[in-house]
Parts: structure tokens; sequence; C-alpha cells
């Protein structure tokens, strides 16, 4: 079973809709239960790090995330998804999950460059982590679509499996054992994101 927490920060309906229609079922749910008995979890979310912590501890999600990540079952985090997996943010005050050791840093304007990144990017695979299952049958440096205005900055740079460039080069994904998550949102990216989610919903842990 595919699960997307709700926890009331965005996109939840579309990351839904992506795993219907390569004929994937998920449910969209804050029930715990159902969270720790889900075969694989994602986590989306568009808007601000601290509302996101905000709503997660209000409904009580922090543990049951953490408890399901620490089982080593699959998690898939996307967008702010991503960022709150690290320690904390410059966006705001609240402590992150701390799952991953790291923060959350803004974009600073480059010439005319807008903030937010929005629209779509090449992503640079790494050459040590790129035949990791998630990128399977993507080509390097295919395009994904974006839209933020803050990048995780990992302490172990070993978990970051692409990097994409906006007035400076920024880390665009991670992955580290069991979790695997992106800064831009493959419910929004076409064909290659369609994929990137097909690669993530028949992943069996082998």
């Amino acid at each position: 079973m595919i699960t997307i927490i709700d926890y009331n920060m965005g996109n939840l309906r579309s990351v839904q809709k992506a795993f219907e229609y390569i004929g994937k079922p998920a449910i969209i749910t804050a029930d715990r239960k159902k969270i720790m008995k889900s075969s694989l979890l994602v986590l989306p979310g568009v808007g601000a790090f601290d509302s996101a912590m905000k709503n997660l501890k209000k409904k009580k999600l922090v543990e049951p995330i953490k408890n399901y990540i620490f089982s080593g079952k699959p998690f898939l985090g996307i967008c702010l998804g991503l960022q709150v997996l690290f320690e904390k943010s410059e966006e705001g005050k609240a402590e992150g999950l701390g799952i991953l050791k790291g923060c959350v840093k803004k974009i600073l304007p480059a010439g005319e460059l807008k903030i937010p990144h929005m629209g779509w990017n090449n992503v640079k695979l790494n050459g040590s982590i790129v035949k990791n299952y998630i990128f399977s049958g993507i080509q390097d440096n295919s395009y994904f679509y974006f839209v933020h205005s803050y990048f995780v900055v990992p302490c172990d740079k070993n978990i970051t499996s692409s990097v994409s460039f906006y007035g400076t080069n920024f880390v665009s994904s991670v992955f580290y054992k069991n979790i695997f998550a992106t800064q831009f949102h493959p419910e929004k990216s076409q064909n290659k994101g369609l994929k990137l989610l097909r690669n993530y919903a028949d992943y069996t842990g082998n």
C-alpha cells in the first residue's frame, strides 16, 4: 500500500493522481496506524518549513514518520517533504525531523534570476549513486519541475544523488539507505517524473 501523508501542506491530491495515472493507487491519510502499515510512504509538501513542522506535530505524525523510516521501509519525500527531513531551516525557527544531518538555506538572488526558482531545470546525477533504483531508466541531465526558494545542505555529501544549478549548484535529490527525496516535483514533471514515481512504486527492497 502506498500512503501519502496528510498534513495540510499543499499538493497531496496531485501526487495521488500521478500514482493513479501509472496504475499505482495511493491513499491520503493522517491515520498513524495506516502509516505504519504502509509498504511505501510519501511525504509531499508545498509551503513554509515552520508551518509543516507545526502541522506534523499537531497531527502527532512526527514519531510515526520517524518510526516508519527507522523500520527500513522505503520513504519518498518531495520538495518540502525533503527539507523537513533535516535539522533546521533558515526559513524559520522550528526544528526539523532531524533524520538527516544538515540544514536548509535560502536561494540568494543572482543577476536577473527570480526567487522562487520556478520551472524546468536539469538534474545532474551523482555518478557514484546513479545506479540506485529510483533513477532507473532516467537519463542524466533530464529535466524536472521545481518550485522552491530554499535548498538542503547535507552534512554528508555522499547522500547527494543529484544536483542542479540556479545561480549556484544546489542539491536536487538525496538518497540514503531507505530514504529517497527530491527538491523537484516528480508529479509535475511529465514522463520523467512519472517514471521516477513508477520506479518507487515498483520497489521491492531487493
